[in-house]
């Protein structure tokens, strides 16, 4: 397949039915969803492929997944970085975006099901989780990346991660009012999150290289929702050929010569958040030659030497693949999780810079 062209009403649920089968393979019996079969996993990405399961209607898989993390869930409301097979392998952190991203993986599958039981039934878990990230939160506003072992906060933050957990706020006070339990607190600690990324910038990348030279640094305020608007379109036109690739997709860095598809699928969602419609549908449609024969997705193509790099098909490539596909078609009652915001009459009064990210 060279070219996928998509548009409102038109999910393609018969060519993507072999991407689904990709993930239900891969899941192991206990739930977990790996980069691929035996690999490892870790929080973020296996929400990220329940979502693609959700998508595909599998909520049963779905549900498995969710369970996973329900029962792996640490008292403090974490789950360690990295696990293979069943088997803790990196307990030197706990990643906060990875905790906050629970929240959005639960609110798309009640959007998508319209099965309040279920999402409540995850309330708990989302509640701890979300309430441990809170509880590191700076001053400024800035959530460090991670927890250390013992749950103190490591000492530096990344846009990337405090723009995921941006969103993941988002759903999470969204998921308190339906469970009946408003926490307040998670949307003055959004508004302030928002606002050290729009007007801080010395408060991320404090003690390494700045990671500027990643493409979601990039997108991801935009995907997320921290710019909108004027200012969400300037910000995209400013490192567009920095980064994008005609006919290929979205460059993983700014230094080397490989485009990666999770990433532009990503880029694909903050185009349709900035009404960018035929721009994202036009970098959607470059990504299906990176299909292989039992539709899974690589990781990656790096384009001077010729070659699928790594040669590596993760589960998460193939969940992007159709949360892209989903915003594109409006498919599920999920398609604008990642592209509007929907807090309404709460958003001037908890996010202070909220008038001039419009």
């Amino acid at each position: 397949m060279k070219n996928l062209y998509l548009s409102k009403g038109a999910f393609p649920a018969k060519i993507f039915e072999p991407t689904l089968d990709y993930i239900r393979q891969v899941q192991a019996a206990d739930g977990a969803i790996a980069w691929e079969d035996g690999a490892k996993f870790d929080v973020w990405d296996h929400i990220e492929s329940a979502m693609g399961l959700t998508i595909g209607g599998d909520y049963d898989n779905a549900r498995r997944a969710y369970d996973w993390l329900l029962r792996n869930q640490m008292a403090d409301g974490t789950w360690w970085a990295e696990y293979r097979n069943g088997i803790i392998v990196d307990a030197t952190r706990k990643e906060t975006n990875f905790c906050a991203y629970v929240a959005t993986g639960i609110w798309h599958y009640y959007l998508v099901t319209d099965d309040k039981d279920a999402a409540l039934s995850y309330w708990p878990m989302v509640k701890k989780s979300v309430d441990f990230v809170i509880s590191l939160q700076e001053p400024t506003g800035a959530i460090p990346w991670a927890g250390e072992p013992d749950g103190g906060p490591c000492n530096d933050a990344l846009i990337t991660g405090c723009s995921s957990i941006y969103k993941s706020l988002e759903c999470a006070w969204h998921l308190s009012v339906l469970a009946g339990e408003p926490q307040q607190d998670w949307l003055e600690a959004r508004g302030r999150l928002g606002d050290a990324l729009r007007n801080m910038p010395d408060q991320f990348d404090r003690t390494w290289e700045s990671k500027a030279r990643f493409s979601m640094d990039w997108f991801y305020p935009v995907l997320t929702g921290v710019y909108r608007g004027q200012a969400a379109k300037a910000r995209l036109a400013e490192r567009w050929d920095e980064f994008v690739v005609d006919g290929m997709g979205c460059r993983c860095v700014n230094d080397e010569p490989w485009v990666t598809f999770a990433e532009s699928c990503e880029l694909v969602l903050a185009l349709l958040a900035n009404g960018q419609t035929e721009r994202a549908a036009e970098v959607y449609s470059w990504l299906h030659q990176w299909r292989d024969d039992d539709g899974a997705y690589w990781m990656g193509y790096q384009y001077v030497e010729n070659i699928v790099w790594p040669e590596e098909r993760p589960t998460w490539t193939a969940a992007a693949i159709l949360l892209a596909a989903d915003a594109l078609t409006h498919h599920t009652g999920a398609a604008e999780l990642f592209t509007s915001i929907s807090l309404s009459e709460h958003e001037d009064a908890f996010d202070p810079a909220y008038k001039v990210a419009k």
